[in-house]
């Protein structure tokens, strides 16, 4: 009877023994199967993460290759833009487009033209030089631009007023030297009786000197082509009246050399 009692105890103590391992068997798996669940959960997240980012990727495409679009149209305007672009006018201004002034003269005439934009807004007779010291020919730039210069040769100097060689007003091309201006010897206009610059009288100099500015063209012939013929076939004289609103429109800048009086060295006169 004791030898039964012994082994049912050791049976007891072996089931319950295979009991609690089934039971942490049990809960092993139960863990395992939720942690599985879990990571399985997960990984279709970040399955349906990446697959999502592609899609907007591809929505946002047209936005992205419009964008694009539009910087190669401005990479083109600014291709085909001047090198150097005019300022534009303030909302409600009302300047005027800048205009395009150019002297022409003739030698062979003794006359000077002013044009505006290709038509002739006046002509002037001139003094042009003398045969031993003839005027130049070709094309140059009015380079500066003075009221009562100051006339220096050498050691000789000779102040603003009447008995200045230069008049009231210079302008000089860009050939050193000579230039447009006006003369203590009014007789000479119409002559050829100049050192190889180009005299005018005092009140034609000074109404030039409105008309014009420096940077303006001046060209000059002296044979009679078919350009001088047809700038002084029918010349064109408006009234000083006229000429200053012309002017004042224009809207030049009078710029002398060195302030409003200069100093001009000068052989020619």
């Amino acid at each position: 009877m004791r030898r039964l009692v012994v082994i049912s105890s050791r049976k007891s103590k072996l089931i319950a023994a295979s009991v609690g391992a089934v039971l942490s068997l049990t809960s092993i798996h139960l863990a395992a199967t939720a942690r599985i669940a879990t990571l399985k959960r997960e990984q279709e997240q970040m399955e349906k993460t990446f697959i999502s980012t592609p899609q907007t990727a591809v929505s946002n495409q047209p936005s992205a290759l419009s964008q694009i679009s539009n910087l190669a149209s401005i990479e083109k305007n600014e291709k085909n833009a001047p090198l150097i672009a005019k300022p534009s006018a303030p909302a409600g201004s009302s300047a005027s487009p800048a205009r395009q002034r150019q002297i022409v003269i003739s030698i062979a005439d003794r006359q000077l033209a002013v044009l505006d934009n290709g038509q002739v807004l006046k002509t002037y007779p001139i003094a042009v030089g003398a045969r031993r010291t003839p005027s130049p020919d070709g094309d140059f730039v009015i380079v500066n631009h003075a009221k009562d210069p100051t006339y220096r040769h050498g050691d000789k100097e000779i102040a603003p007023g009447k008995d200045n060689p230069l008049g009231s007003r210079w302008m000089g091309l860009s050939l050193k030297g000579y230039g447009i201006h006006g003369t203590n010897v009014q007789s000479s206009i119409g002559k050829a009786a100049s050192h190889g610059c180009f005299r005018m009288r005092k009140q034609d100099v000074e109404e030039l000197y409105t008309l014009v500015q420096v940077g303006d063209t001046v060209t000059i012939r002296r044979e009679r082509d078919a350009m001088i013929a047809r700038v002084f076939a029918a010349p064109v004289s408006p009234d000083a009246n006229t000429l200053a609103a012309t002017a004042q429109n224009g809207g030049e800048t009078q710029i002398a050399s060195s302030g409003e009086k200069a100093t001009v060295e000068t052989t020619q006169q």
